[in-house]
């Protein structure tokens, strides 16, 4: 791009509003073209407190990818993904918030509309864009030799005794749970240490936890507790990997979030100069999709069942 890349983004929501926005507006490579959301007022408060232009409506999304090179998300997964593929369509690179879609099919119009336009994506899988974990993540992997791991994301948002958070509102977070809201993560982790994933078992407790069991294709095997009712005491975030070399554990301090995101947008304009896919893009976006897919499929039946 031989002028600054212009990114846009969809949703003006808390999770834009601290994260996406900012890192955006002060990234000193781009040009912030503007913003949507799905309520006018907020796309209007999210534009004037950074200098840029507000949109809003069917017409509103068509006007930002014509404005626009590439697009960041903050939007929830079932209303990103149809998004992303008119996107992509419209030649718009990709920066996909976590997780992609909550349905293989829409996961899948996304990886496929991508590669149809080839253009780069980058989905915002914290761990791997945090300068601290991310490079912990590439020590493990280098030094190899893991037999198992073991993910803990266990949140207080739904706890019973749980602080108000402006995330809680969320009617998909709600909706789906750990599995889908925080299970990006451990898998985000697990995959590159262990390889991909063959077999999955799933084990639901109530409210909302969440019991993953892993076979990966290198043999190895994980597990994963994944859940937001924990109670805000018992509530706690870890990742422990233990192979011949020893055991590890993953750094607690995961960073700003802000400073994360900027480094996925760099990753996402080093794969438009490269011309080489990132290692977390839209299609890594999709297998996270078929897992846990496949494991709330597991959770059904047995409910079903009883």
């Amino acid at each position: 791009m031989s002028k600054p890349p212009r990114i846009g983004l969809l949703g003006a929501g808390p999770w834009a509003e601290r994260t996406q926005a900012p890192a955006l507006a002060a990234h000193p490579g781009l040009e912030f073209s503007g913003v949507w959301g799905r309520r006018p007022e907020a796309a209007a408060a999210l534009a004037a407190a950074h200098d840029t232009t507000a949109h809003s409506g069917e017409a509103g999304i068509d006007a930002l990818f014509a404005e626009s090179d590439a697009i960041a998300f903050a939007l929830p997964p079932d209303v990103q993904a149809p998004l992303a593929v008119r996107a992509a369509a419209a030649g718009c690179h990709l920066i996909m918030d976590k997780p992609v879609a909550t349905t293989v099919e829409g996961a899948r119009a996304v990886a496929d509309a991508a590669a149809a336009a080839n253009v780069a994506s980058v989905v915002f899988c914290t761990l791997r864009f945090s300068p601290v974990t991310s490079a912990w993540i590439d020590d493990q992997v280098a030094t190899g030799g893991w037999f198992t791991a073991h993910a803990q994301w266990l949140g207080s948002l739904y706890g019973p005794s749980a602080e108000s958070s402006p995330f809680a509102a969320s009617p998909w977070r709600r909706e789906k749970g750990g599995l889908w809201d925080v299970g990006p993560h451990a898998l985000s982790a697990l995959i590159p240490l262990l390889g991909d994933v063959t077999e999955v078992t799933a084990v639901r407790g109530e409210p909302d936890l969440t019991h993953l069991v892993l076979r990966h294709n290198s043999g190895a095997t994980s597990t994963a507790a994944l859940s937001l009712s924990a109670p805000s005491k018992g509530a706690r975030t870890g990742f422990v990997a233990h192979g011949e070399h020893g055991v590890v554990s993953l750094p607690e301090e995961w960073g700003d979030p802000i400073g994360s995101f900027t480094a996925a947008v760099d990753a996402l304009l080093a794969s438009v100069r490269s011309g080489l896919p990132h290692a977390c893009d839209v299609r890594f976006g999709l297998r996270l999709t078929e897992i846990l897919v496949e494991a709330e499929k597991q959770v059904a039946a047995a409910a079903a069942g009883k």
